[in-house]
């Protein structure tokens, strides 16, 4: 079984109480020149404005820094955790699939039908049978989009006819009838699914 334990990101340690003795020391140390032409002028009390702005402006560039660093270091944790790679398993995946063929010949004869509904159900039809290769390949994501954002052209070749013919399956479902389909244009759609099903089994 699958383990779906979600890892916790943490951010990086920083010593806050460190930071802050140095920067107390060194205005320890440096108030009398730094404010001394301030208080020479007779204005105490904007040369104390002055003064706590200063410090107050410190404090804030090392606030901005320090939390700069932790997303910085919470992004790597992230992209590490859910962009990760994942390898394909197709070169264990046996290139005969009586069940995935089964269904494409059933796809391939609705497209050769006069029906425009027809090309319409091929269209969709070939698309469960790309989720269903990409499931075997071993990509992870909750549908077919997010499972080929997870593949890469060094493993598979046909991406692009992939996303393609994917887009157009979505346009054709959230459009329906409303989009426009030709049989010449189903015909080029259901040559892209087949592309990327050839690259993997004996279609």
């Amino acid at each position: 079984m699958q383990d779906n334990t979600i890892e916790v990101v943490s951010p990086p340690a920083l010593d806050i109480v460190y930071y802050f003795n140095e920067l107390a020391n060194y205005l320890s140390a440096h108030s009398p020149s730094i404010l001394s032409g301030l208080f020479s002028s007779g204005s105490v009390l904007i040369g104390y404005l002055v003064g706590l702005s200063i410090v107050i402006s410190v404090v804030l560039i090392i606030g901005i820094v320090y939390s700069v660093e932790r997303l910085k270091h919470i992004r790597k944790l992230e992209d590490k955790i859910y962009n990760a790679k994942v390898d394909p398993g197709y070169e264990t995946i046996e290139k005969a699939n009586p069940e995935l063929e089964n269904k494409w010949i059933k796809v391939t004869a609705k497209i050769e039908s006069d029906n425009e509904s027809d090309w319409r159900q091929a269209i969709m039809e070939a698309d469960i049978i790309l989720e269903d290769i990409l499931i075997k390949l071993g990509y992870q994501g909750d549908s077919i989009g997010e499972r080929l954002k997870r593949a890469n052209k060094g493993d598979f070749n046909t991406l692009d006819q992939a996303w393609e013919a994917h887009k157009i399956r979505n346009l054709i479902a959230h459009e329906g009838s409303s989009h426009p389909l030709t049989k010449f244009e189903a015909r080029r759609v259901i040559n892209l699914y087949q592309q990327v099903f050839r690259e993997f089994f004996e279609f």
